[in-house]
């Protein structure tokens, strides 16, 4: 039996229009951004121009603080725009889709037959590496640096979230991969949290190598940030690094198969909806044809995110690179 933190002090805001949980679609978007804008301490310098053509998982965006980290291309095709705001700050590089799956290849392999340089050099080169963040600061993860432990929330307590349980269990051996990999970049431990009602405790028991820990009561408990509070603090000088339970299906996609494969199962949701559902689609992919013919009128904001922490990118905007919801 595990121990039950619980949360009293929050509020667990009820919106209109939750998903048909039930209702599941794919979509295949038409246009793609890599938005280096959306990276805290990201300092972008930008590897492509206006006309390029590049592979899935090719370098786009180099850090200048880091060179080491890069945003790599979530698509084949051409680079159709590069979009720019003041003082010539880079917002986005637009890519279009040519449909021929040309995919940069990182090579496969079991990670825990690895070495802790090895996985992190794959996870810098594929582009993935942004996926491991780092607290305090939220900012990304410093590959020179070994964190104390590492945290995964594994349930989403803000408004007109769902729970993606059952898409992880469905893609188990990626996860459980990803954990693997994750497994080799700490001395620690990997911390889940679950909520009593919102997650099934089940579906994570059959995994290795984490430790489940779980909680009761409104938002903020699903916040990564409380559940470290209350797990294992940070004291002066620690650092830990945390993610979420379809980041680590990426992680654990790159070892299974070589490729750069940031697929997610995102909540389509909110009031100003026909249709309120769940849909399996890129990161970073265009959402007007996603919301096309589904709105109930033109003047409505579209989050990528949650109401209370998401961005709003417009009808004609793309789903952020950490984000499964669009409200």
């Amino acid at each position: 039996m595990h121990k039950v933190y619980k949360i009293r002090k929050g509020l667990d805001i009820k919106l209109k229009g939750e998903a048909n949980t039930d209702d599941i679609r794919t979509h295949v978007p038409g246009l793609y951004a890599v938005e280096p804008a959306r990276f805290r301490l990201l300092n972008p310098r930008l590897l492509v121009q206006e006309g390029d053509q590049v592979d899935c998982g090719t370098p786009v965006v180099q850090n200048k603080l880091n060179e080491r980290i890069l945003l790599t291309a979530p698509v084949a095709g051409i680079v159709k725009r590069i979009v720019r705001g003041e003082k010539r700050k880079l917002l986005a590089i637009e890519i279009e889709p040519d449909r021929s799956d040309r995919k940069v290849f990182f090579e496969t392999g079991n990670p825990t037959l690895m070495s802790r340089d090895v996985i992190v050099e794959r996870l810098l080169k594929s582009g993935l590496w942004p996926l491991l963040r780092q607290r305090p600061y939220a900012v990304m993860a410093d590959p020179a640096t070994t964190p104390r432990d590492i945290f995964i929330s594994a349930f989403d307590s803000s408004p007109l979230a769902t729970s993606d349980h059952a898409y992880i269990q469905k893609h188990a051996e990626a996860f459980q991969t990803g954990i693997n990999a994750l497994k080799q970049l700490t001395t620690g431990h990997i911390h889940v949290g679950l909520h009593v009602k919102k997650t099934d405790e089940l579906v994570y028991a059959g995994f290795s190598n984490i430790e489940l820990h779980l909680f009761s009561g409104p938002h903020p408990a699903g916040n990564v940030g409380v559940q470290i509070h209350r797990i294992a603090p940070i004291n002066k000088g620690e650092t830990v690094w945390y993610l979420y339970p379809q980041d680590v299906l990426a992680i654990g996609r790159l070892f299974q198969t070589g490729y750069r494969d940031m697929t997610r199962f995102v909540t389509v949701a909110g009031s100003e909806l026909k249709d309120a559902y769940m849909v399996e689609m890129p990161a970073e992919a265009s959402l007007e044809w996603l919301l096309a013919g589904n709105l109930k009128q033109d003047n409505v904001r579209v989050i990528s995110g949650s109401v209370l922490t998401g961005t709003n990118v417009g009808k004609q905007g793309f789903l952020g690179f950490y984000d499964t919801l669009i409200s």
